[in-house]
């Protein structure tokens, strides 16, 4: 049976609600969160969401669940850009402090078997960590490096928040897309693994999601609602941007 592999949430609710209605009518076995559940809006209510499905959900962090944690935690970083500290520390004094302990069993990394695909390996942005950016049009070259010894037949990352399907040496590397924050056309975007490999796309109700939203404390509620929701940045803006601080080595 395939399983859903769900990325960069980022607290949209009305989007993984939609996503998951969706993976209801497939005969789904599992699904893999594979990093940034949060920051975003609602996030404590997409992790009840999660946690009380009646099918195995497995988590791997992401860089916005790992800077949220370090809040919990009482420290501040400077790993991201001052303009989102607030938005990180707001996410870690909206969750109860018993979320604490399940951020941080979360992994890095995830290594599954799946039938008809083989041994597939679940990162946030690269095997190596959580915060390497590249793209589809990044060279292979350039990527070889963190691709080529790995034991994967397929390695399945997000955040950049746009699906790619592209080959790096003799690896398949696979971009699930952003369910809650997407680059591109609207909607919630994510990745079915089963017989074949689908890249999905589900709509929803935009205008209703953008107004729960409105209707949250999250500090940039309006912010989220009109550039993530309603009208997200273009994909060819959002390639271009990348391209200034995707991964420029042949070598760590």
């Amino acid at each position: 049976m395939p399983i859903a592999a769900l990325y960069d949430i980022h607290g949209n609710l009305p989007a993984l609600e939609a996503v998951l209605d969706a993976i209801a009518g497939l005969d789904v076995e599992a699904i893999v969160i594979g990093g940034d559940v949060m920051p975003g809006p609602m996030p404590d209510a997409c992790l009840d969401r999660l946690l009380g499905l009646d099918l195995p959900v497995r988590f791997i962090h992401g860089n916005g669940d790992r800077e949220v944690l370090e809040r919990m935690r009482g420290q501040e970083t400077e790993a991201v850009p001052a303009a989102f500290r607030e938005l990180l520390r707001w996410t870690a004094r909206t969750l109860p402090s018993s979320r604490q302990a399940l951020l941080a069993s979360w992994p890095s990394t995830l290594q599954v078997n799946i039938g008809g695909i083989g041994e597939v390996l679940f990162c946030h942005a690269t095997p190596r960590n959580d915060t390497d950016i590249f793209t589809r049009d990044t060279p292979a070259e350039r990527l070889a490096f963190l691709f080529a010894p790995l034991d994967a037949d397929l390695v399945v990352c997000g955040h950049t928040h746009m699906q790619f399907d592209r080959r790096i040496g003799r690896t398949r590397v696979v971009n699930a897309g952003s369910v809650g924050m997407p680059f591109g056309e609207p909607g919630a975007y994510w990745l079915l693994l089963g017989e074949r490999i689908e890249l999905k796309r589900t709509a929803y109700d935009l205008e209703r999601a953008a107004q729960r939203i409105r209707e949250t404390d999250y500090p940039q509620a309006e912010q989220f609602a009109a550039g993530c929701v309603l009208s997200p940045p273009a994909e060819a803006a959002m390639l271009a941007a990348y391209a200034r601080s995707e991964i420029s080595a042949a070598a760590p």
